[in-house]
């Protein structure tokens, strides 16, 4: 596993301790999920753009309700 570093404001850290706190879980844990979830996003958009060039509205389609699930 890779140790990462990181440059963010004073105040973004404290809103990502209280965030990660009230949570019940560590600030490392919660920096995991968030990219975790970023990364899913990602993904997410990256597979609607391949259906939508290769022509596949259908899967389009199922790809927009899977972003709308996530929230996007």
């Amino acid at each position: 596993m890779t140790t990462l570093s990181i440059r963010l404001p004073d105040d973004m850290v404290e809103r990502l301790k209280n965030i990660a706190k009230v949570r019940d879980i560590s600030l490392n844990k919660l920096m995991f999920e968030l990219s975790t979830q970023a990364l899913a996003e990602e993904e997410a958009k990256q597979r609607f753009l391949a259906a939508q060039l290769r022509g596949d509205p259908k899967r389009a389609l199922r790809l927009l309700d899977e972003l709308d699930a996530l929230g996007l």
